[in-house]
C-alpha cells in the first residue's frame, strides 16, 4: 500500500481511526477498574464452588494476608511485651477499683445466701458489711498482682496473632479497608494510568492497523494493553525503592515508597484504632485459645483470697456448708468473677489506650523502616496473586480487541454503513 494510500484510507475513516486510541484508553482504564475491584469483591465466594465463580482475593486470603501482616507488626513494628509493659498495675488496680467493689459486694451476698442462706441472713448487717470491706480492700492488691503475673506471662494468655486473624477473618470489609485506605492513591494511580498508557499504545496500534489491515492486530494489541498497562502500573508502584532518573530526562520513585509517610500514618492509625485495640486485646485474652491459661491463674488468686478471707473462720465455714460445698462456694466465687471480668474491664480502656499508644508507635517505626522493609508491610500480601490481576486485563482486552475487529472489517474492510453493525450487534443479542 503506497503512502498516498494509505492517507486516503485514513481520510476516509477518520473517525474509525481516531477511536482507536480511545477505545486502547477505555481498555486500559475499564480493565483497572475490573482488576481493582476483584482484589476486593465480592467480599463471600458468588457462584457454585469451587471454581465456578470468584471471590475478592483479599477476602478470600483473609487469614493468610491477616497472618502476613501480623508477622509484619511483630517483626518489625511492635511486640506484645512492648504494649502490656507500658500498664502500670497500680493504674490498673486504681482503674478497676470502683466496678470490683461492687462486685464484690454482689458476689458476697450471693454466694452467702447460696450456700448458708440461714446462717448468712442471721449475721448481723454489721458484721456483713465488715467481711465485704475487708475483701473489697484486698481486691486492688489481687487485681495488682494478677496484672503482673499477666504481663510476666503473657505469652502464656495472649496470642496476639490469634487475635489479629479472628478479627480480621471475621470482619472482612475491615480487611479490604485497611489495604483500600492505606493504598488509596496507589490504586487511583493505577485507574488512570489505564488511560494514559492506553492511549499511547492505542496510537501505536492505529498505525500498525493502517499499515497491514489485519485483523489479528486488534486481539493481540487489546491483549497487550491490558496486560502490560496492568503490570506497568504496579512497576510503578513499587519500583525503584529510591528515587532514580530514567534515560537522563525524567526521575521516577515508586509511589508506594514516596508516600511512605502518608502510607505510614493511614496504616498506623487503622490499625490501632481497628485492630490492636484495647477492647480486642481484652476480648482475645478472656475469649481466645489461651483464655484457659488466665483462668487458671484467676481462680489460684481467687481461691486463694477466699481462704484469706475466711481465716480463722476457716473450719468453722467448712463445718457449716460442708468441704466440697466449700469447694464449690469457692469455684462459684471464681466464675462470678471471671463472667463480670470484661464489663469490669471496660473501665481501664482509655487508659490502656493511652498507656499503649499503639497509633503513634505503629506510626513513628514504620516511617523509619528502610524501603525494603516498608515493601514487606503491605505488598506481600497480595504479591502472589498479581499475576491474576495482570491476566484479568490482559483477558478483557483480547475480548475488547475481537470487538474492535467486528467494527474495523464492516467500516474499513467492507465498507458496510452503520445501519448493518447495529443490525449485526442486534443479531448477537
Amino acid at each position: 500500500m503506497s503512502f498516498q494510500e494509505i492517507v486516503q484510507d485514513f481520510q476516509a475513516h477518520k473517525w474509525v481511526y481516531i477511536s482507536m486510541p480511545i477505545i486502547a484508553a477505555l481498555i486500559g482504564y475499564g480493565t483497572k477498574i475490573v482488576a481493582i475491584r476483584m482484589m476486593f469483591e465480592p467480599l463471600e465466594f458468588f457462584g457454585i464452588k469451587p471454581f465456578l465463580g470468584w471471590q475478592g482475593i483479599i477476602p478470600r486470603k483473609a487469614a493468610t494476608m491477616s497472618a502476613i501482616a501480623c508477622d509484619t507488626l511483630t517483626s518489625r513494628l511492635i511486640t506484645p511485651r512492648e504494649i502490656f509493659s507500658r500498664l502500670d498495675p497500680n493504674r490498673v488496680a486504681e482503674e478497676l477499683e470502683k466496678p470490683m467493689l461492687d462486685v464484690v459486694e454482689q458476689i458476697a451476698h450471693e454466694v452467702g445466701s447460696a450456700y448458708q442462706p440461714g446462717l448468712w441472713e442471721s449475721v448481723p448487717e454489721n458484721i456483713k458489711k465488715m467481711l465485704i470491706k475487708r475483701i473489697q480492700a484486698d481486691s486492688p492488691a489481687m487485681v495488682r498482682d494478677l496484672m503482673q503475673q499477666t504481663k510476666d506471662n503473657l505469652d502464656e494468655v495472649f496470642d496476639l496473632k490469634d487475635m489479629v486473624i479472628t478479627n480480621l477473618t471475621r470482619d472482612k470489609k475491615l480487611l479490604n479497608e485497611i489495604f483500600l485506605e492505606s493504598g488509596k492513591e496507589e490504586f487511583k494511580f493505577i485507574r488512570n494510568s489505564g488511560i494514559y498508557f492506553g492511549f499511547l499504545i492505542g496510537l501505536v496500534q492505529l498505525v500498525v492497523w493502517l499499515l497491514t489491515h489485519e485483523p489479528i492486530i486488534m486481539p493481540i494489541f487489546g491483549l497487550f494493553t491490558g496486560w502490560f498497562t496492568d503490570w506497568l502500573a504496579l512497576q510503578m508502584i513499587f519500583a525503584p525503592q529510591t528515587p532514580k532518573k530514567y534515560l537522563g530526562i525524567f526521575t521516577w520513585h515508586g509511589l508506594f515508597f514516596k508516600r511512605q509517610q502518608e502510607v505510614a500514618s493511614a496504616y498506623g492509625a487503622l490499625i490501632a484504632e481497628k485492630v490492636l485495640t484495647p477492647s480486642n486485646m481484652i476480648e482475645s485474652i478472656l475469649k481466645g485459645k489461651l483464655s484457659d491459661n488466665l483462668f487458671a491463674m484467676v481462680t489460684k488468686h481467687v481461691q486463694k483470697a477466699v481462704d484469706e478471707q475466711t481465716g480463722v473462720l476457716k473450719p468453722i465455714v467448712v463445718f457449716a456448708v460442708g468441704s466440697q460445698r466449700y469447694k464449690d462456694m469457692k469455684d462459684q466465687v471464681t466464675a462470678k468473677i471471671v463472667e463480670t471480668m470484661p464489663k469490669a474491664l471496660k473501665h481501664m480502656e482509655k487508659y490502656a489506650e493511652d498507656a499503649m499508644d499503639i497509633k503513634n508507635t505503629l506510626v513513628t517505626k514504620m516511617q523509619e523502616l528502610t524501603p525494603a522493609e516498608f515493601e514487606g508491610v503491605l505488598r506481600p500480601a497480595f504479591k502472589q496473586d498479581e499475576w491474576i490481576l495482570i491476566t484479568v486485563g490482559a483477558v478483557l482486552g483480547f475480548l475488547v480487541g475481537e470487538l474492535q475487529v467486528v467494527l474495523m472489517e464492516h467500516f474499513v474492510l467492507h465498507q458496510e454503513p452503520i445501519s448493518s453493525l447495529l443490525r449485526y450487534f442486534h443479531g448477537l443479542v
